[in-house]
């Protein structure tokens, strides 16, 4: 996002709405892995500890879901460069 047309005090507002953005939007990610996980994996609750079946679940089902998100990201950005030079070429 280009900020250069907006002076130092609407660049500084703007900057700080695109951070509270990005905090929401990993508390948003953050809260639905722990929603999913827990869900998909913790099926005892006669302790207050983990079985060793439900760790490993946690374990892989955390692994995947960041392991997508980060290829979801990829995918974005490969997106947008590609948009950003079909945007120069014309």
């Amino acid at each position: 996002m280009d900020l250069s047309n907006l002076n130092a005090v609407e660049r500084a507002q703007m900057e700080q709405l695109i951070e509270q953005k990005q905090m929401k939007d990993f508390l948003r990610m953050y809260a639905g892995l722990v929603d999913r996980c827990f869900n998909d994996c913790v099926n005892d609750f006669t302790s207050s500890k983990l079985t060793s079946k439900e760790e490993t679940c946690v374990t892989r089902c955390t692994d995947k879901f960041l392991k997508h998100s980060e290829r979801v990201g990829q995918r974005f950005a490969e997106q947008n460069a590609q948009l950003q030079q079909g945007g120069q070429g014309r």
